[in-house]
């Protein structure tokens, strides 16, 4: 084994669901808060790209908000455990991330952003969970690890660095690879081009027009989310679901169709522990992909590309 493999083996960290259960559940109404935030203030995109989180080098971060003349953002930073707010006109603002309830975290963040004169009036409890503790009154989610918090982010900054591989063979419409705080997944979609039947929607505590917004257009989407595995899981699927498209063989050998998810999942351990970790997502990735846009008639030959495509003019 090369110098080189043995270092990105080990850049993939071991986090096991199960012990950081409480921390994740209480880390996803956190997020939500903020994620929340940035909805009450980013104009609309197509699909909610608005919405997202974005991981960054310390932890995950909203990026540069727009409000009134200026701009603020709101960033998780799971190195020295803080959440900063920060403005354009020089307002900083920071809550500890320690253990603490859900309720306590969220009049803490909503002070530190009147402090620094960001007004944020938003809906008062979480979507796409059951039961929808509003946040004001969530004092079951209190639980704070600061290691498994750092080793999540981790997860992710690993994670995305393959996906955005993954995302530059792509020519046609792509999202970012980004992180949605409704069911705590980061994530990247490829679209078809062509519009897709509304979607039926059936996400709890989430009205149904929601997600006809999400899945207004045909689309092969992938991601990670601590769920799913011991580790977590990546998985991949495609709206609508073409014929065929479950049975479509896909790569590593661990990755597999799950009927309770209606996706392919693969787990993070799979990853984790490969030879080659790197290769070993992106087959998953790619071939997941071709499963979509092979079943359902994609025009790959127009909407792939080369990502090395100028080296050959240098």
């Amino acid at each position: 084994m090369t110098q080189q493999t043995t270092h990105t083996r080990q850049t993939w960290p071991k986090l096991r669901v199960t012990d950081w259960a409480e921390t994740r559940d209480t880390l996803h109404m956190w997020t939500q808060i903020v994620g929340k935030v940035r909805l009450a203030h980013a104009p609309l995109l197509n699909h909610w790209w608005q919405v997202t989180l974005y991981v960054g080098p310390r932890g995950l971060t909203t990026s540069a908000v727009p409000y009134g003349s200026g701009a603020f953002e709101i960033e998780f930073d799971f190195i020295d455990h803080q959440l900063r707010v920060l403005t354009s006109d020089g307002g900083v603002r920071t809550v500890a991330l320690e253990p603490k309830p859900v309720a306590r975290f969220y009049a803490e963040t909503m002070r530190a952003l009147d402090e620094v004169g960001v007004e944020a009036r938003i809906q008062g409890h979480p979507n796409e969970v059951e039961p929808a503790i509003p946040f004001a009154e969530d004092h079951r989610h209190a639980s704070y690890d600061p290691d498994a918090a750092r080793l999540f982010w981790r997860q992710l900054l690993q994670a995305r660095r393959v996906m955005e591989v993954f995302r530059a063979r792509f020519t046609g419409k792509v999202s970012p690879v980004h992180f949605f705080w409704g069911a705590m997944d980061l994530a990247c979609t490829r679209f078809s081009g062509r519009a897709a039947p509304p979607h039926p929607g059936g996400a709890p505590n989430c009205g149904d027009w929601v997600m006809v917004e999400g899945y207004s257009h045909e689309l092969s989407s992938c991601g990670f989310w601590p769920g799913g595995g011991e580790e977590g899981a990546f998985y991949a699927y495609a709206y609508p679901e073409p014929d065929g498209f479950a049975d479509h063989p896909v790569t590593p050998s661990e990755a597999f169709y799950s009927g309770e998810y209606g996706q392919f999942l693969l787990p993070y351990e799979a990853v984790r522990t490969a030879r080659e970790p790197d290769a070993a997502l992106l087959s998953f990735l790619q071939t997941t992909y071709e499963a979509a846009a092979e079943r359902g008639g994609w025009d790959r030959a127009t909407l792939e590309c080369d990502p090395r495509r100028l080296e050959y003019f240098q």
